[in-house]
């Protein structure tokens, strides 16, 4: 059986572990080794950061 999507209920993306919040700003960004991207960001609700390594699609 296969699971029905709703439109609208995309879980793709981040989500704060702390409030549930999925509105993140950009800290500061730094090249990582093999040109991968290292995001430093910040939760626009509760301040909580986290960073992110980002690879570039080919």
């Amino acid at each position: 059986m296969t699971q029905s999507s709703k439109p609208g209920s995309d879980d793709r993306g981040l989500t704060c572990r702390q409030c549930g919040c999925k509105h993140f700003r950009v800290i500061y960004t730094r090249a990582g080794r093999s040109g991968k991207v290292i995001r430093r960001r910040e939760c626009r609700h509760c301040g909580r950061r986290i960073t992110t390594l980002e690879k570039p699609v080919e």
